[in-house]
């Protein structure tokens, strides 16, 4: 009996091609878990635009608002909300001690 006779039960490369798959599909996932937050984002930026396009003059200047500063004010508050919710992202990343640092 030589040494290439004897085989093992389970392949080397078995547990490498495990994590990669499984770094893949975490990969997806993020993406499909951003791409739904961006969509739902939209909508209610969309909803929003709708109702306040349906004030009166009067209720948007109680507001501060008129009627050429809904678009860009809309604009710039997703804006903003989308850059703190990026600067708490990397502060739960940071904070996260089972986070695999090859990511």
């Amino acid at each position: 009996m030589t040494m290439f006779n004897v085989t093992p039960r389970y392949s080397t490369a078995a547990p490498v091609i495990w994590r990669a798959a499984g770094r893949f599909v975490t990969r997806v996932k993020i993406l499909i878990d951003r791409t739904i937050a961006a969509l739902i984002a939209r909508q209610e930026r969309q909803a929003e635009l709708f109702y306040l396009r349906r004030l009166g003059d009067r209720e948007l200047r109680d507001m501060g608002l008129t009627r050429g500063d809904l678009d860009a004010g809309l604009a710039e508050a997703a804006k903003a909300r989308i850059e703190k919710q990026m600067r708490s992202l990397r502060i739960v990343e940071i904070a996260s001690p089972d986070r695999d640092p090859r990511f």
